[in-house]
């Protein structure tokens, strides 16, 4: 059995594992890559593999950065089916034609620029339609059901507990009669995310390939994650201030809508003037896909925790409440702009990269009575990990923003499992497997939480690089190549470009700093500090140059 990583290597984007065995290739995931430009002229990019050889998919959910290149698969031939969970089957029938409507729009507005400078146009990655005809692949599989391919491959998807329909994907390959089972993550999920069960645990793996993006960290502070929340959103809105939630429009936002009214039995007296408090505001939910995937939720009840099933049951709503508003039209979503005060409005993208986010950061990042909330993991080169990063001013739209907004990140909300919660899946195994694979995490994040696997379970830990090939069987896990991406020669450069703009960004935030200390007298201490900044500024520079 041969397995080739292609996609969220290094990074937390872009999923996607080739896997051959003497009779089939197959593939794990096909998403999206997000973030920085070098990771996003991926997409673009051909496959590194025929499409029209693959024999089957398994999906591990409907997150974009897994399942939105499915779509560009489909226009390049392939036609075998795309197994996944029935929640996910449904969730993709919404989210991957948003996806073909956003790369449609961007095209255009890329086009347009184009025009003006005389070069000329280029096409989607895919359209809407090629994402709607991408959906007749798709295949519903209950979970625990074990799918037997043919005699040699099997494979089974149970809870990853990360997002509705999300899937732990175990597969059986017997190859010269010996049988190996592999185990594939998707995304593993936080144990304490308000609507989902817990992920399910797995007896044992040969081998395993699992996420790591928060592998350096742990959640602080789970246990207060609501009151943190409560204290957040109180003190903006007394302020007279916006809550601008940068949400999942699929998972997060409903996370949220939840975790807003599923407290409202406490009686601590703070807690409850907090809690009448937000429940007087307006919420907006600005985000059509956010609404169509809220009444998908409720048509997939088997995938949510026993107690929300109960409280369904039983006639309560707990996604919806008096002041939830659903927006719809792009007309209602600029109201909000123009007319929102005192408001919590929670929009997609999560990484503040596309959508009606963008707009609502413009119009609320300068504002000192209003707050930015991040409840989700940014990528790295995301517009949302730079304003975590503690940006003073961004560009959205072309327009410099200043950054005088309250900037907040609850981390505990992440629908990620932290380092604490990778630890204890591997620590789970009765059988615990032979070689670990890290996937979709950063180079920091993924050696963390190597050394720390290696310390506490004494398994060998490999951390791939995009194209890297190994072969496996029952005695020995072995690289023994690499593939190379046709367009690898332009991704050199454009690592290169992104560099250089990174730097460009530090020198003019040195040159605020300056800016700022010459109006002032400074110490000779802080006079040095700056310089060693500027060696070590003009070292990288230098670097890049060689």
């Amino acid at each position: 059995m041969k397995i080739t990583f292609l996609g969220a290597t290094r990074t937390v984007t872009g999923s996607n594992i080739l896997v051959e065995t003497k009779e089939k290739k197959f593939i794990l995931d096909c998403g999206l890559y997000q973030g920085q430009d070098k990771e996003i002229m991926l997409n673009k990019d051909q496959f590194m593999f025929n499409p029209e050889e693959i024999d089957f998919m398994l999906l591990s959910h409907a997150h974009i950065d897994h399942s939105g290149r499915i779509p560009k698969l489909y226009v390049d031939g392939y036609r075998g089916p795309v197994y996944a969970t029935k929640a996910t089957v449904d969730l993709c029938g919404i989210m991957l034609p948003d996806s073909g409507y956003i790369q449609e729009s961007e095209i255009e507005w890329l086009n347009r620029k184009r025009k003006r400078e005389g070069k000329h146009e280029v096409p989607p990655i895919y359209t809407y339609d090629d994402a709607v005809a991408s959906l007749s692949l798709f295949e519903k599989v209950e979970y625990n059901e074990i799918v037997q391919i043919d005699k040699n491959i099997k494979f089974r998807f149970t809870d990853a507990g990360h997002m509705l329909g999300s899937a732990l994907v175990e597969v059986w390959v017997t190859e010269d009669g010996k049988e190996q089972k592999l185990v594939f993550t998707g995304d593993l999920g936080n144990n304490d995310i308000p609507l989902l069960r817990e992920p399910s645990t797995i007896d044992d793996a040969d081998i395993l390939i699992m996420e790591s993006t928060y592998g350096d960290r742990f959640h602080d502070n789970k246990g207060d994650k609501t009151k943190e929340f409560l204290d957040t959103v109180s003190s903006t809105l007394e302020k007279g201030g916006n809550v601008v939630i940068p949400s999942f429009a699929v998972g997060r936002t409903q996370e949220i809508l939840y975790e807003l009214q599923k407290n409202k039995q406490n009686d601590d007296p703070k807690f409850r003037r907090e809690f009448d408090e937000i429940m007087a505001a307006p919420v907006y939910v600005d985000s059509p896909l956010a609404t169509s995937a809220t009444e998908v939720f409720l048509k997939n009840l088997d995938c949510l925790d026993e107690f929300v099933q109960e409280d369904i049951r039983e006639g309560r709503r707990p996604l919806e409440f008096p002041g939830l508003h659903f927006t719809k039209s792009v007309e209602e979503s600029k109201n909000l702009n123009e007319n929102a005060n005192k408001s919590i409005i929670i929009s997609a993208s999560g990484m503040c990269e596309v959508g009606r986010i963008k707009h609502h950061l413009k119009h609320n990042l300068w504002r000192q009575d209003s707050t930015i909330l991040f409840v989700g993991y940014q990528a790295v080169g995301t517009l949302g990990r730079k304003i975590v990063d503690g940006a003073k001013k961004v560009k959205i739209y072309g327009e410099e923003i200043c950054v005088n907004a309250n900037v907040k990140y609850i981390e505990a909300f992440s629908g990620h499992a932290d380092k604490e919660g990778l630890l204890h899946f591997v620590e789970s195994f009765k059988n615990r497997p032979k070689q670990i694979f890290l996937v979709h995490g950063d180079e920091e994040a993924q050696r963390s939480l190597a050394e720390s696997i290696s310390e506490r379970f004494n398994i060998p830990v490999e951390i791939p690089m995009r194209g890297d090939m190994y072969e496996a069987d029952l005695y020995r896990i072995s690289k023994i190549g690499e593939l190379k991406s046709p367009n690898e020669y332009k991704f050199i450069r454009l690592e290169i470009i992104q560099k250089m703009e990174d730097l460009r960004d530090e020198l003019e935030e040195m040159t605020q700093i300056v800016n700022s200390d010459l109006k002032k007298e400074i110490s000779d201490e802080k006079a040095n500090e700056i310089a060693a900044k500027l060696a070590e500024l003009e070292k990288q520079i230098v670097e890049v140059i060689k």
